[in-house]
């Protein structure tokens, strides 16, 4: 019998993981939100069918979607839930947990979603994190202040990426976020800063193991770029360098660690002044912001079609990935259509196609040309398209 497949997309995304899991025979259900019905544009011909959710601006109610999807396997087996969107991982693990599915409980899910969660793991498995506390204890909160000196980061515990992340510079300024947090202090975490350049390692995992990982360096930090405005812009590591190694060693203790069994992740380390990498975060999802796009225009290697294919085949082998360079820019643009047409750069593979957005990814086999063609097109970025806007609370891209 085909294996069957529930995916769950708040969000539009994962259009290549559909396809690709209904070309290895699988039975393919969609469940995203209503909202979405008219607007989104499904690969139909991937789905055996597609159900819809009520839905505030993309969250669905907890308990009714449980209910929804029990009603769903009264008629249709299901074997795998998917999770396609980062904000979707809870319920898929409450889906699983309810009807006996395999894959991440509501338990492991926690070390994906739950930043406090993540780092007590991790730390509890010797790796290396930044000092932290939980936002509980007046106490602990207290001890950690007077330890660790400001700035802190106040993180949301289950936020995805940058959203939400304050940078606290004093005890006082603590005071005001923690009487405008109320109750809510108890979902968050105080940490503390360190500068730094910030990486991130994107992972195929099978049986617990990185059978394939790509790291990557960010021009600037994400916080930075979400929080001060700016250009994004990300870069495939060198190959067989020290950095590259000291990221994917780490990267290979931290996902087993985590429980990860099965699938892709993207987990984000930092390199302070003292050249000690840090875990910063991970995930159980494809990374966003086209960094997936980065991936593959270096080593050919989809992310999302590699998940569908671990996820169906318990004999899956991973591709060889090609090991040639690339960089991907991204940015918010004042024109609603820029046009980048004058860029004539044959080593430009990739360009992106949204309103008040200009982006590029540039492949070549040589490091530092990659690093010639992102000097100069960030340059021009700046200089003719870019503009800013405050943070949401949700991604955009």
């Amino acid at each position: 019998m085909p294996l069957t497949l529930l995916c769950l997309a708040s969000y539009e995304k994962g259009h290549a993981f559909l396809r690709s899991a209904k070309a290895q025979g699988c039975r393919v259900f969609l469940l995203t939100s209503l909202s979405l019905k008219d607007t989104a544009q499904w690969p139909r011909e991937a789905l055996d069918d597609i159900f819809y959710m009520p839905d505030d601006q993309g969250k669905w109610d907890h308990n009714q979607s449980i209910f929804a999807i029990s009603h769903l396997a009264r008629s249709q087996r299901i074997d795998r839930i998917v999770a396609l969107d980062d904000f979707d991982l809870e319920l898929a693990a409450s889906v699983r947990e309810h009807l006996r599915i395999t894959g991440m409980g509501e338990s492991t899910t926690r070390y994906f979603r739950d930043k406090l969660a993540m780092r007590m793991r991790a730390q509890e498995n010797g790796i290396r994190v930044p000092a932290f506390v939980h936002l509980l204890n007046d106490e602990a909160v207290r001890e950690f202040t007077e330890r660790v000196p400001p700035p802190w980061v106040l993180k949301p515990r289950s936020l995805a990426g940058a959203m939400g992340i304050k940078l606290v510079h004093s005890r006082e300024q603590l005071e005001e976020f923690d009487r405008i947090l109320g109750d809510e202090r108890t979902f968050h975490l105080l940490e503390q800063f360190i500068p730094g350049d910030v990486f991130h390692v994107d992972s195929i995992v099978r049986d617990r193991e990185v059978i394939l990982a790509v790291a990557s360096a960010y021009g600037r930090p994400p916080m930075e770029v979400a929080h001060g405005g700016g250009i994004f812009t990300t870069r495939i590591v060198e190959h067989g360098s020290e950095t590259g190694n000291a990221l994917l060693e780490m990267n290979a203790r931290v996902l087993p660690a985590l429980g990860l069994q099965r699938g892709v992740s993207h987990t984000e380390f930092i390199r302070a002044a003292d050249g000690q990498l840090y875990f910063l975060e991970t995930s159980a999802r494809v990374g966003g912001a086209h960094i997936s796009d980065l991936v593959e225009a270096a080593t050919g290697v989809n992310m999302w079609v590699e998940w569908a294919k671990v996820e169906s085949d318990p004999n899956y082998q991973a591709p060889v990935p090609r090991t040639d360079y690339a960089g991907l820019i991204v940015s918010l643009a004042r024109q609603e259509w820029p046009d980048s047409s004058a860029w004539t750069e044959p080593e430009i593979v990739w360009r992106m196609q949204k309103a008040h957005h200009i982006g590029v990814i540039v492949v070549s086999p040589r490091n530092d040309r990659i690093s010639e063609l992102l000097e100069s097109l960030t340059a021009r970025v700046r200089d003719d398209f870019h503009a800013s806007a405050p943070p949401r609370d949700r991604p955009t891209w």
